[in-house]
C-alpha cells in the first residue's frame, strides 16, 4: 500500500513538473532577439502624412474585446515588463522606429499597424489593428533598416495555439491575459495602472470585462487546438486568410460543423498598384475593394453577430451589425492609391550595374513579360491592369490554397436568407450560376461574398452614406464580385526586389532561386529575420537564434513550380532553363523595374 502511494506521488510531482514546464514555456515564447537597427529609412514611395495616415487609421478590429489602455498595462506573465513595450513586440516582427515618440494618432507608442477605435455610443477604446501591421516591411543591412511601406510583414501574428516552441504573438498574448487575471498581485497593478482615481468606483466591473475577454481567448485557442484546425504552421509572415475567416466566420459565429482544417497559409502580399488590379486576392477571387476590406477587417476580430439573444437568425434592417469603419476604410484605401513602388536604394543596397540590367530587360522581355506585363483598359475613371491568372496545373505551385477556396463548402441555412433578396443584392457571381444557390453547400468566396454585403449595407446606413457617395466607398462603382478559380495571379514586378520571400506561400526565399529549377531550390530555410541579401534579393536563410524553420515538404508549404529549367512546357515548367549569368543580369533589371531608374538604362 506505502509503495503504491510512493508510486502514485511520483507520477503527480512528475505530471506537475511538466505541466509547469509546459506553462513555462507557453508563457515564455522563444523569440528572435531584437537589436534596433541604427537608422529607419524611409523611402519616397509617399508623404509623411500618408505614411501616419496608414499606419495608425482604425478598420473597426476589436481584437475579441481588449481595450487599448489594458493592452497597454499589460505585463509578461513572469515579470513586471511591459508587454507592450516597442522592443518586447519587435521580437514578434512589429515593425518599430528606434527614434519614435507617442503621438496623438499613436498614443501608446506601438507598432506599425496598432490603432485604436471608438465605438458609437461608447467610451471604450478598443485595440485595432489595421492592414498596416501585416502589409508593411522592412529590410536590414549593415545595421540600416530600410522600410517598405505596402511591403511585406514578417511577424508572427495569428496563432494562439500553444506549442513548446511558441513564437506566435497571439500566444503570448493569451499567457500574458491569464497570468494577468489569475495573478492578485499583477492585476492589482494592472487595475490601478488602467483606473487611476476610478480605481474603488470601477475595479469590479473592470475585472468582469476582463475575463470575458479572456474567455473568448481562451475558447479561440482551445477550439484551434483540440480540432487541429492550423496544421501548417503559420511562421512569420503568413497565414491562412481564407481559412481563418470562413473558420471566425461560418464556425465560431454559425455551426461547429462549418470548421474546416486550414493548411495553406499565404504571404502578405504587397499593396502598391493593388487599386489598379481587375481581381485581388492570390487566387483572383474579390473584385469590389470595400467588400474585401470589409472581409479582412472580420478576419483579424471586427465583431459579427448573426443571431439574437434568443438564437433566432437577424432578418431585415437588423442583419448585420459590425465594428467594421467604413469611412476609415475608404481613407486607407484613397492613402494606399497613392503609394508608389519602392526604388532601390543606392546608396544603402549597392549600385546598379546598368548593363547587366539592360541585358537583364532583354532576358525579361523574352521569358517573363508575357505573364507578369497585364494588359491596360480604361474604365471609367481608372486604368485597370487585367492581371493574367496562372491555372494551378500550369504555374505547378502548391495548389492547397486554391483548392481549399474553390472545394470547401459550408452550411448557411441557418441564416435563412432568402434566395429572392440575395438576387437582389450588389453581388456578382462569375459565371453566372446555371441552378439556384444551395445555401447548404456554399463557399467561402460566395459566402462571404453575401456575408459583407449585408455587412456592407449596415455599415454604410449607420455611417449616413448617401446613394451619391456609395459607387465612390465601393470603390469605382464596382460590385461586390466573386469567382473561384484553381489558378494564381501573375502580378506585375515593380518593387517585387523588396517582397521576399517568394510565391504565394512565402516558400523560396530569393528571386535568384525562383529563377532556378526546383532541385536547386533550399529545402529548408529558416525565417523571421529582417537581414537582407541584395545579391540573391532575398532575405538571409541561415540558422539564427529562435528562428522559424520552414519545411518546404510540409503540405501548403511547396516549393515547386514556376521552374525555368529543360523540359516539356506545363506541370510547373514555365520556361527554358536560365544559365547562372543570365538570372544575375534579370535580377540586377528588376531591381529598377519600374522605377526611375529604368529610363536611365543604355
Amino acid at each position: 500500500m506505502r509503495l503504491l502511494f510512493r508510486v502514485l506521488t511520483l507520477i503527480v510531482v512528475l505530471l506537475g513538473l511538466v505541466l509547469a514546464v509546459v506553462l513555462y514555456y507557453v508563457a515564455n515564447p522563444k523569440l528572435p532577439f531584437y537589436t534596433p537597427a541604427e537608422q529607419v529609412h524611409y523611402l519616397d514611395q509617399w508623404s509623411d502624412e500618408d505614411r501616419q495616415t496608414y499606419y495608425f487609421t482604425p478598420q473597426g478590429t476589436q481584437v475579441k474585446g481588449l481595450r487599448y489602455e489594458w493592452f497597454q498595462a499589460l505585463e509578461l506573465p513572469f515579470s513586471a515588463q511591459r508587454f507592450a513595450s516597442p522592443d518586447y513586440l519587435a521580437r514578434f516582427g512589429f515593425l518599430i522606429d528606434p527614434q519614435q515618440k507617442a503621438t496623438t494618432n499613436n498614443p501608446g507608442n506601438l507598432p506599425v499597424g496598432f490603432a485604436r477605435h471608438q465605438n458609437p455610443g461608447s467610451t471604450e477604446q478598443y485595440l485595432d489593428i489595421t492592414c498596416a501591421a501585416c502589409h508593411t516591411g522592412e529590410l536590414r543591412f549593415q545595421g540600416q533598416a530600410v522600410r517598405i511601406d505596402g511591403g511585406t510583414a514578417q511577424h508572427v501574428l495569428p496563432s494562439s495555439v500553444p506549442t513548446l516552441r511558441g513564437g506566435s504573438f497571439g500566444q503570448a498574448l493569451v499567457a500574458s491575459l491569464t497570468a494577468t487575471y489569475y495573478n492578485p498581485w499583477k492585476f492589482e497593478r494592472f487595475a490601478r495602472t488602467v483606473l487611476g482615481d476610478e480605481y474603488d468606483a470601477r475595479h469590479e466591473q473592470l475585472r468582469k470585462d476582463f475575463k470575458t475577454s479572456l474567455n473568448t481567448f481562451l475558447k479561440v485557442a482551445w477550439n484551434d487546438t483540440h480540432r487541429g484546425l492550423y496544421p501548417t504552421e503559420e511562421g512569420p509572415g503568413r497565414a491562412d486568410a481564407f481559412g481563418r475567416i470562413a473558420n471566425a466566420t461560418f464556425g465560431d459565429a454559425i455551426s461547429p460543423a462549418n470548421y474546416r482544417v486550414a493548411n495553406a497559409p499565404v504571404d502578405y502580399p504587397q499593396l502598391w498598384d493593388m487599386w489598379s488590379f481587375d481581381w485581388v486576392q492570390w487566387n483572383g477571387s474579390a473584385q469590389q475593394p470595400m467588400a474585401r476590406n470589409i472581409g479582412e477587417a472580420l478576419g483579424v476580430g471586427a465583431t459579427l453577430n448573426f443571431f439574437d439573444d434568443n438564437g433566432q437568425p437577424l432578418q431585415g434592417e437588423a442583419r448585420y451589425a459590425s465594428s467594421v469603419r467604413v469611412r476609415d476604410l475608404h481613407k486607407i484605401e484613397e492613402t494606399l492609391q497613392k503609394l508608389k513602388p519602392p526604388t532601390w536604394p543606392e546608396d544603402l543596397f549597392g549600385a546598379i550595374d546598368k548593363p547587366l540590367a539592360a541585358k537583364g530587360r532583354t532576358l525579361f522581355t523574352e521569358n517573363c513579360a508575357g505573364c507578369h506585363v497585364p494588359r491596360q483598359t480604361q474604365e471609367g475613371e481608372r486604368w485597370v491592369q487585367l492581371l493574367h491568372m496562372l491555372p494551378v496545373a500550369v504555374i505547378g505551385t502548391d495548389p492547397t490554397a486554391a483548392n481549399n477556396i474553390a472545394s470547401h463548402r459550408f452550411d448557411l441555412t441557418a441564416l435563412q436568407w432568402d434566395l429572392k433578396e440575395l438576387e437582389q443584392m450588389d453581388v456578382k457571381l462569375h459565371p453566372t450560376p446555371k441552378a439556384p444557390l444551395d445555401l447548404s453547400q456554399m463557399s467561402v468566396a460566395k459566402g462571404l461574398a453575401y456575408v459583407t454585403a449585408f455587412v456592407e449595407e449596415r455599415a454604410y446606413r449607420e455611417a449616413h452614406v448617401t446613394p451619391q457617395e456609395k459607387p465612390r466607398l465601393d470603390g469605382f462603382g464596382l460590385p461586390i464580385g466573386v469567382r473561384e478559380k484553381l489558378a494564381y495571379k501573375a502580378r506585375p514586378l515593380a518593387g517585387v526586389w523588396a517582397t521576399a520571400p517568394f510565391l504565394h506561400n512565402g516558400s523560396v526565399p530569393s528571386i535568384y532561386q525562383l529563377l532556378s529549377p526546383q532541385d536547386e531550390r533550399v529545402t529548408t530555410f529558416f525565417k523571421g529575420t529582417f537581414e537582407y541579401d541584395p545579391r540573391h534579393l532575398g532575405y538571409r536563410t541561415e540558422a539564427f537564434t529562435n528562428g522559424f524553420l520552414f519545411d518546404t515538404r510540409i503540405t501548403g508549404n511547396h516549393n515547386s513550380g514556376h521552374e525555368f529549367r529543360a523540359g516539356e512546357r506545363g506541370n510547373g515548367v514555365i520556361g527554358r532553363l536560365l544559365l547562372p549569368e543570365e538570372r544575375w543580369a534579370l535580377l540586377e533589371y528588376l531591381k529598377v523595374l519600374g522605377g526611375p531608374m529604368e529610363a536611365q538604362l543604355p
